[in-house]
């Protein structure tokens, strides 16, 4: 078995191709299971109560964010995809 940590990103890097392994089994991070809410094969959304985690796939990286109240989902999801678009014309 490996670390914990590095399993639940694996099942998110999974996630961005087959959606279903969130569907039914949400996302985890840090031992906590979120409500899968939506994605691309590029971004991740999902949330528990007032805290929530908004993933954005690179070409060469994954950015996981996860935010809680006063933060607002659209402001999580501006800051991560635009970090991501960024790194993408870094070529990164």
């Amino acid at each position: 078995m490996g670390c914990g940590l590095e399993d639940e990103v694996a099942k998110i890097v999974q996630g961005f191709d087959k959606t279903e392994l969130l569907t039914s089994g949400g996302v985890t991070l840090a031992g906590q299971r979120y409500i899968y809410l939506s994605g691309t094969d590029r971004v991740i959304r999902a949330k528990l109560g007032k805290t929530g985690v908004h993933c954005m796939k690179t070409q060469q990286a994954v950015i996981v964010s996860i935010y809680e109240e006063p933060v607002q989902p659209q402001q999580a999801a501006s800051i991560v995809e635009k970090l991501g678009d960024y790194l993408i014309t870094c070529g990164y």
